[in-house]
């Protein structure tokens, strides 16, 4: 005999606030920056709910990368979307500039409230937080608040991996210092960055019910939602803390494929030999798969590809950013003068590589091309952990 859909154990920061919290906005006009993941347990999106409640005023929709529908893929500015349902404004935070990504002055007029609905996956480069802190950054000083409804860290709580930010390489893929594999959720995410900049008085965290940190995405019973066009399981975001580093040379991180980051390969590259490679390091719960595959778009688009598939056998052991920069290394060293880092401009920035942007300094780039050992790309790494883990407690909104 089988059931039907298993209830929810975790309550989102969304149903909080529409069950808890609305008296405290009437009267209050209120934009809402969110997209196609800000749903209720029965798929209603957060704009459709906010709106349909009478004590509060919905002004308008701000979009962030990708935008309020969620079908613009990476790095394609947004324009001219339309809220056909409600007719309200839909202003973008991921334009053709840099300067599109901050809500400007006039889009701001009339708003007393930024409420931020947006499914994070873990990592310091997933740009929606990045979007939040900058709203918040513009709407504070103007005596104006932001309020974010808290969702769970798809890929848990308790672990945190990775280098921390140069300052020097701040970013819109780095815009919070904090590690890749930050720890917490969005909403502990962006007090940790408001009370660094004295702006926490213009910031409130609708917090969820029943999150721990120990969970899984699985494990909250909500539904998921791709938050972006690249994003489709868990377990992308699983991989994604060190997939995501592809972006930053020219393998393909399977972007047009059906497993994009857990599909990694390039057209000079043979998966037998670059799987070897990488099961020389010993990494943890994760196993490598040769492959081939064909990109439908981005790179190498129409060109048949070599490489690996990622598998987590562990959650609980994988080290996505050590296998991230183990996989790069190798590839480095399988085909030295077909592999090579991205020149273009990455998020609005020109001045310096994507993959420094994207590690937060130039250390691991420059190991890589002396051909350094993955102890020695990642050395230090510990000692940063074990002070996050720490420092991060003080930002803690779940047991």
């Amino acid at each position: 005999m089988s059931g039907g859909p298993r209830a929810p154990v975790v309550t989102s920061g969304l149903e909080v606030f529409l069950a808890e919290r609305v008296p405290a906005f009437e009267g209050r006009r209120l934009g809402l920056i969110a997209n196609a993941a800000a749903v209720d347990t029965q798929l209603a999106s957060a704009a459709r709910r906010i709106a349909a409640e009478k004590r509060l005023t919905l002004a308008a929709l701000f979009g962030p990368e990708h935008g309020v529908s969620g079908g613009a893929q990476d790095m394609i500015a947004v324009s001219g979307e339309r809220d056909g349902a409600r007719g309200l404004p839909v202003h973008s935070l991921y334009g053709d500039s840099e300067a599109s990504l901050r809500p400007a002055p006039a889009m701001l007029d009339g708003i007393d409230v930024l409420v931020a609905d947006l499914q994070d996956v873990g990592s310091r480069y997933y740009t929606f937080a990045a979007t939040i802190a900058m709203a918040l950054e513009e709407i504070g000083p103007r005596g104006g608040r932001v309020v974010v409804l808290d969702r769970p860290n798809p890929i848990g709580g308790t672990r945190v991996e990775g280098p921390g930010l140069d300052p020097a390489m701040r970013s819109f893929v780095g815009h919070i210092e904090v590690p890749i594999r930050h720890g917490l959720t969005m909403g502990e995410l962006v007090t940790a960055h408001a009370r660094r900049l004295g702006l926490d008085g213009a910031l409130e965290v609708v917090p969820m019910r029943g999150w721990r940190r120990w969970m899984d995405f699985e494990a909250t019973g909500l539904p998921w939602i791709p938050p972006s066009p690249n994003m489709p399981t868990v377990e992308t975001a699983v991989v994604y803390p060190g997939a995501c580093l592809v972006e930053a040379t020219n393998l393909s991180e399977g972007r047009g494929t059906t497993r994009p980051f857990e599909w990694i390969g390039a057209p000079w590259l043979d998966g037998e030999r670059l799987r070897s490679e990488l099961e020389k390091e010993g990494l943890p719960g994760v196993a490598f798969r040769p492959i081939a595959f064909v990109p439908q778009f981005q790179k190498w688009a129409g060109r048949a590809c070599g490489g690996v598939a990622l598998h987590v056998t562990s959650r609980e052991t994988f080290l996505p950013v050590r296998t991230g920069v183990a996989l790069l290394a190798a590839a480095k060293r399988l085909a030295p003068r077909d592999f090579a880092w991205r020149q273009e401009p990455y998020e609005f920035v020109s001045d310096r590589p994507a993959i420094d942007l994207l590690t937060g300094s130039a250390a691991v780039r420059e190991g890589i091309e002396a051909g350094a050992p993955l102890r020695v790309l990642t050395a230090g790494w510990d000692e940063a952990e074990r002070a996050w883990d720490v420092a991060r407690r003080e930002h803690f909104l779940y047991s």
